[in-house]
């Protein structure tokens, strides 16, 4: 994610792990809000409202499960 990068608060059916490799993003999940930097990990579960930012230039893993036929190439 390049700085100043920003998603739409969004949900959907699959539960997602996140895990922040390197740099600073913002993350919204159910009107609360926190800061993630390298090292640090999340989870939204299906269904629940959330959305993030990058403060600064982040790379992160993204893990969904059920498996997203979507982000498949």
């Amino acid at each position: 994610m390049i700085e100043g990068w920003a998603g739409n608060v969004h949900s959907h059916v699959h539960d997602q792990i996140v895990y922040v490799v390197r740099g600073h993003l913002k993350v919204t999940c159910q009107g609360k809000i926190f800061d993630l930097r390298a090292g640090d990990s999340f989870v939204v579960r299906g269904g629940v409202e959330h959305g993030a930012s990058a403060v600064k230039d982040s790379v992160v893993i993204d893990i969904f499960t059920p498996c997203r036929d979507d982000y498949i190439i």
